[in-house]
């Protein structure tokens, strides 16, 4: 059983239906996993070991008749925010502590998937840091580099994928939470498209509030590899008849694509923004190799006003705050009219990154302006302005590992492309894999 923490969640699905194992050994393998390098990252929290077993127990009855689902028996961590069953769930804050009734849909669809749902990963307080430390849990490290971050907010997930705590996890991202946590910790995360997958459930209002935050954000898998984001993604993906914003887009197949002739627009930095050379490098390596291969690389950007990204933070202002008693939005910002003319201001700049992607198949570009920094850094290097247009925009976004810095810690690759196209986002990562461009996943040192 040596090394099957770091197998991806379709490998070790496959091992259980062909009754290589049990689901109840394999859960075995990940708790021991979790006592043994849990304690010095500080990943998973909330760990329900007995409902785990349960689930791994039916799991095994679910294999045994021949009805395992795509995740049937794997176990996995979930983001502290996400909504799961008799689990504690926090969202890093004292507010929100509590233990669920109910699953929300992405914890209710992966159960019925078979996934076996051990514990929630590590976040920062009401999801809004790029670190992933609160006064419930404590702080999480990052494997490659314990006295730095894996990032946030989904970094307690991410530093649970990188140290084999968990094969798969779902993350969420308003500014980067999908984003930055993988490249800071060498994993893979997926910001779907604005409206892919129901937020029911997930960072649930407290009793008596209605849901404010209805755009800018997304909900996605983070994974190991490429095919394990697909296998999660159709699992959470489409409407759930609750959030009625999902409209029914289907996914298509994926297939494998050729880097002739792709079409790749290809930026250092996002104007304003000033991102650190190792990570100029690896865009510039990678666009290099790809226009070996074929690809057709330029380096245009959408014609917009870089200058709106300050929408992005006037709006996120506005969604998290008009109903928090703590915040005091201004007069202006809290009218109706200020509202819908931000809303058109924002519909214009989708339209802009609509067009952008009529010409390209997708735009690479570094997924933060630093690697990972250290827990005692009071100011991050502005890391969303690598990343936050795409919220803006609504785009799917799409981190995945690049090599390693000359200090031996992890670099991302930041691949966006147009809505609706997170199967060709995939795509493309295979291909610039399958050509050698990219490396794929390597484990921490010592792990």
């Amino acid at each position: 059983m040596a090394e099957l923490w770091y197998e991806s969640a379709g490998a070790l699905a496959e091992r259980l239906r062909r009754r290589d194992m049990s689901a109840t050994e394999l859960l075995d393998v990940f708790l021991s996993r979790i006592d043994e390098h849990n304690p010095s990252i500080n990943a998973v929290v909330s760990i329900d070991v007995d409902r785990a077993r349960s689930a791994a127990a039916a799991a095994d009855r679910a294999l045994a008749r021949g009805e395992a689902g795509p995740l049937g028996g794997v176990p996995m961590t979930l983001k502290d925010g996400h909504d799961a069953a008799a689990l504690r769930t926090t969202v890093g804050s004292e507010i929100f502590d509590r233990v669920p009734v109910k699953d929300g849909t992405v914890a209710a669809r992966l159960r019925a998937a078979g996934a076996v749902i051990v514990g929630h990963s590590n976040v920062p307080p009401f999801l809004a840091d790029y670190k992933s430390e609160n006064p419930i849990f404590g702080r999480t490290n990052n494997p490659w580099s314990p006295d730095r971050t894996p990032g946030g907010s989904s970094g307690g997930a991410a530093a649970a994928l990188a140290a084999g705590l968990s094969p798969v996890e779902v993350g969420s991202d308003l500014a980067g939470s999908l984003r930055l946590p993988p490249h800071f910790c060498g994993v893979y995360g997926l910001k779907t498209t604005e409206n892919r997958v129901p937020s029911t459930g997930f960072f649930r209002p407290l009793p008596g509030v209605p849901r404010s935050v209805r755009l800018l954000g997304a909900i996605g898998p983070m994974a190991r590899d490429v095919a394990d984001l697909d296998l999660v993604l159709r699992v959470i993906a489409g409407p759930d008849g609750r959030d009625v914003e999902i409209p029914p887009v289907p996914l298509a197949s994926r297939g494998r694509r050729e880097l002739q002739g792709l079409r790749l627009a290809v930026a250092a930095a996002v104007p304003g923004a000033d991102v650190e050379q190792s990570l100029r490098d690896a865009v510039e390596r990678v666009a290099a190799v790809a226009a070996d291969a074929g690809a057709v690389i330029s380096s245009e950007l959408p014609d917009v006003d870089w200058d709106d990204l300050r929408l992005f933070g006037d709006l996120l202002g506005a969604v998290t705050g008009v109903f928090d008693p703590g915040v005091q939005l201004d007069a202006e910002h809290a009218s109706l009219g200020w509202y819908l003319a931000a809303l058109d201001r924002r519909d214009r700049f989708v339209g802009a990154w609509d067009r952008f992607f009529e010409g390209c198949d997708a735009l690479l570009l570094p997924p933060a302006t630093t690697v990972a920094f250290g827990h005692d850094a009071t100011s991050y290097g502005d890391q969303g302005h690598q990343m936050v247009f795409a919220n803006l925009a609504g785009l799917p976004a799409l981190t995945v590992p690049a090599g390693l810095d000359d200090a031996g810690l992890p670099v991302g690759l930041q691949i966006v492309g147009a809505r609706w196209s997170e199967v060709r986002l995939l795509e493309i990562a295979a291909a610039l894999e399958e050509a050698g461009v990219l490396p794929g996943f390597r484990p921490p040192p010592g792990y």
